[in-house]
Formats: structure tokens, sequence, C-alpha cells
């Protein structure tokens, strides 16, 4: 018995936009009022499977989905993002891109949404924020 894909096979009232590679819709759980997901037609799970026709396709729509989304929804930001893999957060195995519109407060501190959004531990930030030399090279033979 095969599980269904929620991605192929689109209902046409989902459908924003389309080219004949991909198409654009909504996100079901949006993180902000008009987050966008950019699906290929063909089911593959990665970013690193597309076709260099696929991407340009895609990012095609990304640039669609953004005139929709300035006129629509009037952010002053986006975060356009994938998830590859499930370590990474991807729960759909069929590649989508997220653009995601941003507005003001909808963030505590919109520098650190990937590090809040990933949990990065405070002593991470921590060490990016201030490498110091012998952070660096820890766990290495200095001799």
């Amino acid at each position: 018995m095969s599980i269904s894909c929620v991605f192929c096979s689109p209902a046409k009232s989902e459908i924003l936009f389309t080219n004949t590679v991909a198409y654009c819709r909504k996100d079901d759980y949006p993180v902000t009022p008009g987050h966008l997901l950019i699906i290929p037609y063909r089911h593959i799970a990665s970013f690193f499977e597309v076709t260099e026709e696929e991407q340009v396709a895609m990012f095609d729509l990304v640039r669609v989905g953004r005139k929709y989304l300035e006129t629509t929804y009037h952010p002053e930001g986006y975060n356009i993002a994938i998830n590859d893999g499930s370590v990474a957060g991807q729960t759909v195995m069929h590649l989508h891109i997220h653009l995601i519109p941003r507005y003001p407060g909808d963030l505590e501190d919109p520098k650190a949404w990937v590090h809040q959004t990933l949990g990065v531990s405070k002593r991470m930030l921590e060490l990016k924020d201030n490498p110091a030399p012998q952070n660096m090279m820890r766990g290495r033979d200095h001799r």
C-alpha cells in the first residue's frame, strides 16, 4: 500500500499561480498571514534533485508570489526557506519552497529567526557572535 502525497495532486481551488513545472498555493499551517508554498509538480524530495529548468520555474513563482503578497498583504520583508530532509524539518517529503511574508513585531528578534525556529542554544549563538581562536580550534592538536 503506498502513501499518497498531499502535494502531488493539488485541487484546482488550491492553486494560486502555476507554470508548466510548479505551482504556488497558500500554506495550510501559515507562520504568518500570506505564507505561500511553491511546489514542483514532479514528485521529488530534495532541492538537490531539481533540474535547472525546475529551479528557474520555481523561483519564477517565488517572484510572482511576492508580487501577490505585496499587493494583498503588504509585508515589510520575506523569508524564503527550504527544509531539505527530515533532520532539517521537512515533514512532507515533496520539495517545496516557503515564501514567508514578514511584518513588524511578528518576532521579538527578527535577526535571530532561524536560531529561534531551530532552537539553537544560547552558547552556540555566543560562539558565533564572539569567535575566539581557542573556540575555533577546540578538539584539534595545536602542537
